[in-house]
């Protein structure tokens, strides 16, 4: 009983958090909701019908993909790469180890108002360095054309979230035994051979725990591309979590927006099973 009474709290927030808001979402999508009232009619599965006979739908998730393909695998080289770096004995380490944090722990909405001003194709001081330096003859629209906005969207999220994979890693890197470096040196292998026979094996299980973590938090991003580009130009950069927010605040349809959520709970699902598997098999 005393077990149960002090578990109890931690049960009641899970359920007020988690438990509910998910079966509203299911309850919801079974309606067709106009989102000012909240009232609707029961239509059953045909919201999810509708949705996936849509092309939006399947528009959308496309380019969710591409999103959490591209920014993932920046945030996986830049990541590994700053992490080799900072576990050097470096000058100013330390400074340049707080220093790399400054990304992931700034606020998005302000780092975004930062880059949307280096973006501008009017004032940008990126076009500006560029036409100086003679590397281009006019401004380049980077969020108002495709691809640029989709590549530009990339890479801000890349640099915003890659210091959670330098962290990790580094914390690994610390952990690798010298004996292993040195026997490889005696061996003969070079740095190169070094890190492929030795450095990568040994990451590889952190690599797999960060590519599962960090696939469902990109694929669930919204605030960093709606302030970005808002979906646009048109919906060319319209992700699946930008769809719900246009679905139920835009379009007013709260039963649809709500059945684009449960859709993205069920693929989030399989990267969270993938990530639980894994944890499961490292503690056995």
């Amino acid at each position: 009983m005393l077990g149960l009474l002090l578990i109890a709290p931690t049960v009641l927030v899970f359920c007020a958090v988690i438990v509910y808001p998910l079966i509203s979402a299911i309850y919801l999508s079974l309606f067709k909701i106009f989102t000012p009232t909240l009232e609707g009619t029961w239509v059953g599965l045909d919201n999810y019908r509708e949705l996936l006979t849509k092309g939006e739908f399947w528009t959308s998730l496309r380019t969710n993909l591409i999103w959490t393909v591209g920014t993932l695998s920046l945030q996986i080289i830049f990541g590994v790469g700053m992490a080799l770096v900072l576990h050097q004995n470096i000058w100013f380490r330390s400074l340049a180890r707080s220093l790399i944090l400054f990304p992931y722990f700034i606020s998005t909405v302000v780092a975004v108002l930062v880059w949307k001003w280096l973006f501008n194709d009017l004032y940008g001081i990126l076009n500006h360095f560029m036409m100086s330096a003679g590397l281009i003859e006019f401004p380049i629209d980077y969020l108002g054309t495709m691809p640029n906005a989709m590549i530009s969207v990339i890479l801000v999220g890349a640099w915003k979230y890659f210091p959670f994979v330098v962290i990790a890693v580094l914390a690994r890197l610390q952990s690798i035994p010298d004996q292993l470096y040195e026997a490889a040196r005696i061996d003969g292998a070079g740095p190169i051979a070094r890190f492929f026979d030795v450095t990568l094996p040994q990451l590889r299980e952190v690599l797999v725990v960060i590519i599962l973590l960090r696939a469902i938090w990109d694929f669930k991003e919204f605030d960093l591309i709606f302030l970005l580009t808002g979906g646009g130009p048109v919906t060319s950069t319209q992700t699946l979590p930008l769809v719900v927010y246009k679905e139920a605040f835009s379009l007013n349809q709260m039963g649809m927006a709500a059945a684009y959520a449960v859709i993205m709970m069920l693929i989030m699902l399989v990267f969270m099973l993938l990530y639980m598997r894994r944890t499961r098999t490292e503690g056995s």
